[in-house]
Formats: structure tokens, sequence, C-alpha cells
């Protein structure tokens, strides 16, 4: 396995390896699965903009280039251990390191920088792929989105549960990607004693977000009305 320590080390390729390697996730998509895409529309046609993702398999990640078919920049956990069989794709595309528990500011400035160059950043806001439905979001995401003003756009990815066992079996899984209307979310306050709800309000909004993309069975604790009043500066883009 891929010590902790190494997936510090990791970055995200140059631009045009993932432009080139979105053509080879293209065609293993459409040779490995039978892919439905609904809300291409939604896309912006122009960045920037955060992508944000249900998480509940290791392989979500080139199926959200899949969908969106441009390059991305993938916030990636590095306080955790990857099996090497699952380790080359990041590999070859490239990730922003991150630790779930404390975010490094070299996180936030690397993400920003790829925004400013009018880029797009993926995260799974859960920060791991270890249940079959909803779990609350960590902070990335929203401390993301709040300090950068972009765009959110959310994806609901289902389908996944039994991929391996399908392939095993020669059977190709029918993937479901939703993608919903992009928003933008409020800035961060000022008050740091108001900091942390206002972060948790606005991760509660992203996953409420992702839940209505995806089958009641898989919303967990979302599966409820957004409170979207409760959270200031948050509106769709037409």
């Amino acid at each position: 396995m891929f010590k902790e320590q190494d997936l510090r080390r990791f970055s995200v390729r140059p631009k045009p390896i993932r432009y080139l390697l979105g053509y080879f996730v293209l065609f293993m998509g459409s040779v490995l699965a039978k892919i439905i895409i609904k809300g291409s529309n939604n896309i912006p046609q122009k960045g920037p903009f955060i992508v944000v993702c249900n998480h509940f398999n290791r392989l979500d990640p080139p199926f959200v280039i899949y969908a969106i078919k441009k390059p991305i920049n993938f916030l990636m956990a590095s306080d955790q251990t990857v099996e090497n069989k699952l380790m080359w794709a990041p590999w070859l595309y490239g990730f922003i390191p991150t630790n779930r528990q404390n975010i490094a500011p070299s996180t936030i400035k690397q993400s920003i920088k790829a925004l400013k160059r009018n880029e797009i950043v993926g995260i799974f806001p859960e920060g791991n792929a270890t249940k079959q439905h909803l779990r609350p979001a960590k902070n990335g995401a929203a401390y993301l989105a709040m300090t950068s003003e972009v765009p959110i756009l959310p994806m609901g990815l289902t389908g996944m549960d039994n991929i391996w066992n399908n392939w095993f079996r020669g059977i190709k899984p029918e993937l479901r990607i939703n993608i919903g209307k992009p928003f933008v979310v409020g800035t961060i306050p000022k008050d740091r004693n108001k900091r942390n709800e206002v972060l948790k309000n606005t991760g509660d909004e992203i996953m409420f977000r992702i839940a209505e993309l995806i089958p009641d069975r898989f919303r967990g604790e979302f599966n409820v009305k957004s409170p979207r009043n409760n959270v200031g500066g948050n509106r769709n883009i037409a």
C-alpha cells in the first residue's frame, strides 16, 4: 500500500495530461458500463466552478470526469492508505492532497489557484467512501466555496455498489449520473463565533443538493426537505 507520507507528496498533473486522460476515461467508461447522464445542460460552459458528488465507491472520480468531460483538479485525502490495485488511477491523473481532519493552507491555496486559472475543482464532501448512503460533509467543500465565491455544481452518482461483482460476472453495470443546477453560497463571516455554524449549514446545504439527485434509499439523514432559508446568501444560477 501507499503510505500517508507518500500521498502528501502527490500533485495534480498538468492540464494537457488530464485532458488526454479524459479521452481514455470516456473510452473505458463506454466499454465497462452503461452510463446514463441527466442534466448535462447544467454544466457551466466556462470555469471556474466546484463539482461536488456523493462518494460511495473509490472508483467514483473517473465517472465524474466522464460526466463533466473536462480536466478536474480533484481533492483527495492524504490521511489514508490506498490499495495498490486502485492507486494507479490517482497516480496517473494526480490530485491535491487533503488532510480531512485538519485542512492545510496549501490545500486551499492550490485549489484557489486552480479556480483562478478558470479550472474545475472536484470534491467529495463526505471525505470517504465507507457507506452506501449520504453522510455529513466535511468543512472543506463549504470553506473553499465560501472563500473562492465560485459556483458549486452538485452531482449524484449511483449504481456503483455492485460494480466489481458485475464486472467479474461479465455484466456491464448501469450507472446513473444526475447533474443539478449550479448554485453559489455566501461568504465566510468575519465573526469567528459564527463561522463554524455557517460552515456546517453550508455543508448541509451541499449535501441536500446532492440528495435531490439520488434515490431516497441513498440519502441517509438528508432524506428531508433542504432548510435552504437557514443558509444566507445561497442562490441558484440560471
